[in-house]
């Protein structure tokens, strides 16, 4: 048990007895004063406030517990998702001051730190979509987007960024999607950060044999869906409702750690929302893989 575990504990055993305790008192001054009226309907007043406010002082304060605990799992991942890929760096510059290398082994430590930048991009970019999605910013600038050709333009790099065959990723164009009509109204730098960030997330979860299938289809006149589904870990279906809250993570038998911030699924349905839609996880259970689906409102064509 955890440090900040034993002061919830502490925290909810303490409210218990002194709820006990206020209980008690009140019995006790019924019974003193069961044929006084007033004194009767006051002191039963009093100690019913005592108690609301006891519970309602403990459950903020093992809210704020948690919380603080979040925050802190956050700052450790941030800095673990910046210092490696900066450590990384450096050691490759350092090679390459110190000593004579030719010049393809030259190009290949060129390509790792081009990697590392972008992995040290991709992790100062969430962190900044998260503050915006906090504060409810507003998408300034809307126009069609072909959910069709972004989710195919995200398979690519997906492929790329993670060095994997094309077979890893198995896209489906269903007969609705091939009429060029899948189209919604929205920021299409926002929406690829939506699919990338599922796609990214399939990939970490699979473990080492990664097999995905992206779906993109209209299950309804008005509707267009991404579907991204995977063969990894799944996820406990206790877990499925908290897995979009900032900073959760998965926690399931047999899972190693997964480097990230925590972020990228808040991030997602941050966006789904502002744009008018929603996505929502399914899943089995542990070791049954995960299906994430988002839904957009589709623009009329």
């Amino acid at each position: 048990m955890t440090r900040r575990q034993k002061a919830i504990a502490f925290f909810v055993a303490l409210c218990v007895l002194l709820v006990t305790a206020a209980i008690s008192l009140n019995i006790g001054w019924i019974v003193i004063n069961a044929r006084r009226v007033t004194p009767l309907i006051l002191g039963i007043i009093s100690f019913a406030l005592i108690i609301a406010g006891l519970i309602v002082y403990t459950v903020f304060l093992v809210l704020e517990i948690k919380r603080n605990e979040d925050h802190d799992t956050f700052i450790n991942a941030v800095t673990h998702e910046l210092k490696t890929p900066i450590a990384s760096m450096r050691l490759y510059l350092q090679t390459l001051q110190s000593r004579e290398v030719d010049e393809a082994r030259r190009r290949e430590f060129y390509d790792i730190m081009l990697e590392d930048a972008d992995r040290l991009h991709r992790t100062v970019e969430q962190v900044l979509k998260a503050g915006a999605s906090g504060q409810k910013a507003k998408i300034v600038a809307r126009a069609p987007v072909d959910m069709a050709a972004l989710t195919t333009e995200c398979v690519r790099l997906a492929l790329t960024r993670h060095h994997l065959a094309a077979a890893a990723i198995t896209l489906e164009a269903h007969p609705a999607a091939s009429d060029g009509h899948l189209v919604v109204n929205g920021d299409a730098e926002e929406l690829r950060t939506v699919v990338t960030n599922l796609l990214d997330n399939a990939i970490k979860y699979s473990g080492t044999a990664v097999n995905v299938t992206v779906s993109v289809a209209a299950p309804a006149p008005d509707t267009v869906w991404v579907r991204v589904q995977d063969k990894g870990v799944g996820i406990p279906r206790k877990q499925l409702k908290r897995i979009f809250n900032r900073f959760y993570r998965v926690q399931a038998r047999g899972l190693k750690q997964v480097t990230g911030t925590g972020l990228g699924l808040y991030i997602v349905r941050s966006i789904a929302r502002s744009h008018g839609g929603r996505v929502f996880a399914q899943s089995e259970g542990e070791g049954r893989g995960a299906t994430f689906t988002l839904e957009l409102p589709r623009l009329a064509s």
